[in-house]
């Protein structure tokens, strides 16, 4: 049995997995954010619990909205504030007696989505979330890359490149980022960058869902805004596209659900990359709110 964990600010999710990769366990409790003795405890009363229900000693997977520290084994997170600093694998470990695979939430994501009965043979698969921030993944022959510091995949905390810094217009607002810095494609490229760009420019505030609709009725302003944003994200998908060469490439978070983007990017992205690159296929992600529980089972595969 392969269990996974995506456990997020407000809600642990948990799921078992068969063999076959089939779904035969689903549980979600709250997250215990500021008692780090609860969290191991949830944690692993049901891994346990699963245990027994199955007869198997299941492997552990855990997807985290952070980085575990390749040095000292702690865990670098904001959203889960009391595992901040905290060896929160090697704990989990102790109280199981298994060895726990832990990653990124977004690198669970982008396995997910590799694991997939379509991608599966995809020699690499490049998972994006577009939603409260923007991150992603990168999987390589349907393993996570995660790279000398655990750090590969965090494209959110790369920089916005200066033809769209140009393409803003002399008044580009320099948004900060929750990692310290500033101009982070974090808060250019994510719902919330979406939605901090429009109160920018028109100067009031209107939720992205409320922007994408005004877009469709043809409003004059969304329509422009839009126009210039996707213009954005192409540059800074092509920036990425030229790292890392995806043969394909999942969206994810809520952002991914506005159709307009699956048309635009594969016209726009071209003339931003090198003479001898294609696009590489962009796809809306399958699995939604589940692939990071599912890419988290799936980390004990190989």
């Amino acid at each position: 049995m392969y269990y996974g964990f995506d456990v997020g600010g407000t809600k642990i999710e948990f799921g078992a997995f068969d063999q076959s990769l089939k779904r035969v366990a689903t549980e979600r409790v709250p997250t215990p954010g500021h008692d780090y003795d609860l969290l191991i405890d949830q944690l692993a009363q049901l891994v346990l619990k699963y245990d027994e229900q199955f007869d198997a000693k299941g492997m552990v997977g855990i997807g985290i909205p952070g980085v575990e520290d390749v040095n000292t084994q702690t865990v670098l997170t904001v959203n889960v504030p009391c595992a901040n600093q905290r060896t929160l694998r090697l704990d989990l470990e102790a109280r199981i007696d298994r060895r726990v695979a832990l990653e990124n939430d977004a690198n669970c994501f982008a396995l997910s989505e590799a694991w997939d009965d379509e991608l599966k043979d995809m020699p690499s698969v490049m998972g994006l979330i577009l939603g409260t921030g923007f991150g992603g993944g990168l999987i390589f022959s349907g393993k996570v890359f995660s790279g000398f510091n655990h750090v590969a995949g965090e494209l959110g905390h790369t920089r916005l490149p200066v033809d769209a810094w140009l393409l803003l217009r002399e008044h580009a607002p320099l948004l900060d980022c929750g990692c310290g810095k500033t101009g982070c494609l974090d808060s250019y490229l994510s719902g919330r960058g979406f939605e901090l760009l429009y109160a920018h420019f028109a100067g009031t505030e209107r939720e992205a869902i409320d922007i994408v609709d005004d877009y469709y009725k043809g409003e004059q302003f969304a329509l422009s805004f839009v126009d210039i944003f996707i213009e954005m994200v192409a540059m800074c998908f092509a920036n990425l596209f030229t790292a890392h060469d995806p043969h394909i490439v999942a969206l994810g978070g809520g952002l991914s659900n506005f159709s307009l983007l699956y048309e635009e990017l594969p016209k726009r992205i071209p003339k931003y990359l090198l003479p001898v690159a294609k696009c590489p296929r962009i796809i809306k992600a399958k699995h939604g709110d589940s692939g990071g529980v599912r890419g988290a089972a799936f980390l004990n595969i190989i």
